[in-house]
């Protein structure tokens, strides 16, 4: 792909990519798979790594996405939640901890899978190893989701109304 090939994908990519954030951000409503729409941010993510000087300020590579929705809890953490991203490949996955390492560095870092849960992220609060609770904005959310999806494991957290 020349320049001029890729400047046209780019700029599409950019129109759909912003659409479907739209969409699912601030419309609740999206139109496609997580697996679709990751793709077409990877795309644009290797097409802006292969031809820098098309990277402009605006594109969904540079930015965070749409204004998230206000019925969505709004929460400040003492520590920085970090994310993977989207990995594709064993190469990024490995990118990526070279990027930790680089934030963290001297530190011994242990790292877990959970399966993907898209949108859903919490801060549980553990001290020595044990954990302590919930931050209070997310506290009975939390509940009622355990609640419905697994007793056991609402018990297993030590999760109460009070």
């Amino acid at each position: 792909m020349d320049r001029e090939q890729a400047k046209k994908r780019i700029n599409k990519l950019r129109r759909a990519i912003d659409s479907h954030n739209y969409k699912y951000h601030v419309l609740d409503k999206p139109e496609l798979s997580d697996a679709a729409f990751d793709s077409l941010k990877h795309e644009l993510a290797e097409l802006e790594k292969k031809f820098p000087e098309l990277i402009t300020p605006d594109s969904p590579t540079q930015r965070v996405s749409g204004q998230a929705l206000d019925k969505f809890v709004k929460a400040v953490h003492k520590v920085k939640m970090m994310s993977l991203g989207d990995s594709f490949s064993e190469q990024e996955l490995e990118e990526w901890q070279q990027r930790i390492v680089k934030l963290v560095p001297n530190k011994k870092l242990d790292f877990f899978t959970e399966y993907k849960v898209d949108g859903f992220a919490i801060a549980l609060i553990y001290k020595n190893g044990i954990f302590v609770r919930l931050p209070p904005d997310r506290r009975a959310w939390l509940i009622l989701v355990l609640r419905r999806h697994s007793p056991t494991l609402t018990e297993y957290c030590g999760a109460d109304e009070n």
